[in-house]
């Protein structure tokens, strides 16, 4: 079983503004939705033994790990495959700004994966598919992974086979757990954080 938890929210989350590879910090809010994720984690989970927790390198999420890690009486583990879709050129940006100078390009739902410099979906596809293969048995997996918006997309769209369009239509809630198994993904929404 793997339970899949997006970070907290950030201050780039809150501008509206294209995260990728670059950090900010979680915001009140985010730190708030990284506890209640803990405590809905808690109750999902049962006793913490034989759980791992694994986590994008990437700063809100080991940020969100730690919070979680501290409820459940766990120690996170890093793994690259799971970090964010780079934006490229886009890291830093507002979305709004981009999408007033590529109107075109953001009339795409998939407009993430056009930016230049960017990582594109198929090799998104390819690192979260091999994070996957390389898990234990499904009968044996009890994993709590901290990733993205983006790569948490690509990775449940991989879980189920599903389409490129498919994949990228899903949502990427920061306050609600995804348990992956028996080829079937079902959400958990945490109680309304409060910053």
């Amino acid at each position: 079983m793997i339970y899949l938890v997006r970070h907290g929210q950030t201050q780039f989350n809150a501008e509206r503004r294209q995260q990728g590879r670059l950090d900010s910090d979680l915001t009140p809010l985010g730190r708030s939705q990284a506890a209640a994720v803990g405590r809905l984690l808690q109750g999902l989970t049962g006793k913490p033994a034989g759980w791992r927790l694994v986590a994008s390198p990437l700063g809100r999420a080991q940020a969100t790990a730690d919070i979680i890690g501290r409820t459940l009486g766990l120690t996170a583990e890093t793994d690259p495959r799971v970090t964010e879709v780079s934006f490229g050129e886009w890291d830093g940006r507002l979305r709004d700004e981009l999408a007033a100078e590529h109107p075109e390009v953001f009339a795409r739902k998939d407009w993430q994966f056009s930016a230049p410099g960017g990582e594109r979906y198929e090799d998104v596809h390819a690192r979260v598919s091999g994070w996957l293969a390389d898990l234990p048995p499904e009968s044996h997996r009890k994993v709590i992974v901290v990733s993205h918006g983006g790569a948490g997309r690509v990775l449940r769209g991989a879980f189920l086979g599903l389409s490129r369009e498919e994949t990228w239509a899903q949502a990427a809630p920061q306050d609600a757990v995804f348990r992956m198994a028996n080829a079937a993904i079902v959400r958990f929404d945490c109680q309304p954080a409060e910053p």
